[in-house]
């Protein structure tokens, strides 16, 4: 009888610790309402916007601009123009709203990752 219980009782604290864990992933999502339903091509042309005129200086009338750019299946392509000719390309991601930085000089040949953002840091929030 006692090997029966040494059998029971650990797949019974198994089994409730399980249990558990399912009932707080269904109940609780990490995401906001905005990430669960995903990023539209307005969304992603907002929030580089903001962050651009956030990051560079437009006080110079000088050509600058914010483009939407090529679509994947996973994400959108923003590009930013400076008033130096150079570019930014910002590739969000549909889903999560991560978003990956690429510096591009065409005169130069140069182009480098130039770190992520977090796209809803940079969307209003509508309450």
């Amino acid at each position: 009888m006692k090997r029966r219980w040494e059998l029971f009782l650990p797949a019974l604290v198994l089994s409730v610790a399980l249990i558990g864990c399912g009932a707080k992933s269904a109940a609780a999502p990490a995401e906001s309402e905005s990430a669960a339903a995903g990023i539209t091509a307005e969304m992603a042309l907002e929030g580089v916007d903001r962050y651009c005129r956030e990051t560079y200086d437009w006080s110079t009338p000088s050509g600058m601009y914010v483009e939407l750019g090529e679509e994947t299946e996973n994400e959108y392509q923003v590009k930013f123009r400076s008033y130096t000719g150079a570019f930014v390309y910002f590739y969000v991601d549909k889903t999560s709203g991560e978003t990956r930085l690429v510096e591009s000089v065409p005169e130069l040949n140069v182009e480098e990752d130039a770190g992520t953002i977090e796209l809803f840091d940079y969307l209003e929030t509508k309450n």
